[in-house]
């Protein structure tokens, strides 16, 4: 069997609009991904980008599960010896929660050219207004403050 490749104009970008007010950040960013990816989609492929531009709004207003928040460390080097820095992912969530949310996702993607491309259709916003309604987002139908169980 070949590998499908989707041609450049076989590929359709919808906007999506998701409203992250008390959602939980590892369950709404694994949805985010997959959209990003492309993976709803019936042509999908794992080498090609064919995913959607996904906006979220109210990245202030996201939770983290259990005591996540003051737990997990979110880690930076400045490339220097002994500039490794840590802080709180409860500090991030106050300082820039579109960073966090980012950074989230894009560990998510796929790593080197094909997931630089894939968070570029990513756009986080602390509060609730958003500069893209010309492009005529949708309401993405995801509840991810639902407990799914494993199937």
């Amino acid at each position: 069997m070949r590998t499908f490749t989707p041609k450049p104009d076989d590929i359709q970008r919808a906007w999506y609009l998701l409203d992250g007010e008390g959602a939980v950040v590892g369950r709404l960013a694994t949805e985010v991904a997959s959209v990003l990816r492309g993976k709803h989609k019936p042509i999908f492929a794992p080498h090609v980008d064919t995913g959607d531009h996904v906006i979220v709004i109210n990245a202030a207003g996201m939770r983290f599960s259990s005591d996540k928040a003051d737990k997990k460390l979110a880690y930076r080097h400045s490339g220097y010896p002994g500039g490794l820095s840590s802080r709180s992912y409860k500090d991030l969530m106050e300082k820039d929660p579109e960073e966090l949310f980012r950074k989230v996702v894009r560990g998510m993607l796929p790593k080197g050219p094909l997931g630089r491309s894939m968070i570029r259709k990513l756009k986080v916003y602390a509060g609730p207004n958003h500069p893209h309604a010309a492009q005529n987002p949708q309401p993405l139908a995801v509840d991810p403050r639902v407990h799914r169980p494993p199937a």
